[in-house]
């Protein structure tokens, strides 16, 4: 029973990082899924893949899984990079590409 403890993407399609405040805590597959042949459906008898937990800091996140015995693996977030950005970069002289409409 193994977990993964990571802080999940920003959305790409919304502004806001309400959904990448907390740190998620999410089991890996014991066994493969597997693939109905009648229907198609795919399935699995792991239920633990349904389960996803938030905690609030990573702390808490690593102090529940060894207090529960759970082996997991960290995964740090990437640093995000701010690029200044003006409209005025739009007709700035030496700009690599003319200014089209």
């Amino acid at each position: 029973m193994a977990a993964r403890i990571y802080k999940p993407a920003q959305n790409v399609m919304q502004q806001g990082k309400a959904a990448s405040r907390d740190w998620v805590l999410e089991y890996l597959p014991d066994q493969p899924r597997v693939i109905e042949p009648l229907m198609g459906w795919t399935s699995s008898g792991d239920t633990r893949r349904q389960v996803r937990m938030s905690f609030a800091t990573k702390e808490e996140a690593i102090a529940f899984a060894t207090d529960n015995g759970i082996a997991f693996r960290l995964e740090e977030p990437n640093a995000t990079k701010l690029r200044p950005k003006s409209y005025a970069e739009n007709f700035k002289f030496g700009r690599p590409d003319r200014w089209t409409h």
